[in-house]
């Protein structure tokens, strides 16, 4: 098990892709497939901005995102003080339904789960703490 790669972001749509472009750098030289990078990449994004557009609302506020690889996997583990809220906790989108008749939003958390092997959530110590789980393959 290697030391966690940690960056710490304000909370800022312009800083994700730095976030992005670690993951890559840590990922590839790892040797992970570039469709697992990118499936965690898009993950991360998704993640990082729920936080930002529904957790915090505004810059100026920190998120913290640790990297590290772990028996052939990258655990990614994201961090924030924004108001609590598990984003697990959402339906399941009804993907047959009419599109007009589908409730906004709900998606993204959908497609996480989809393109990662693991999807935690937990709320430790004043903060969300949000944990996606890469394979390598």
């Amino acid at each position: 098990m290697e030391a966690p790669v940690v960056l710490t972001i304000d909370s800022a749509i312009d800083e994700i892709p730095v976030v992005s472009e670690r993951l890559e750098t840590l990922m590839s030289g790892a040797r992970f497939s570039p469709e697992a990078v990118l499936d965690t990449q898009l993950a991360v994004e998704e993640a990082i901005t729920n936080v930002i557009v529904h957790g915090y609302k505004q810059k100026g506020n920190e998120i913290r995102i640790a990297c590290q690889l772990i028996d052939g996997a990258i655990v990614i583990r994201i961090t924030d003080s924004a108001p609590p809220f598990n984003p697990l906790s959402l339906p399941t989108p009804d993907l047959d339904s009419d599109v007009n008749e589908r409730r906004i939003g709900g998606l993204g958390i959908y497609l996480i789960r989809r393109v990662m092997d693991g999807v935690e959530y937990a709320y430790e110590g004043g903060n969300n703490v949000f944990t996606l789980t890469k394979k390598r393959s």
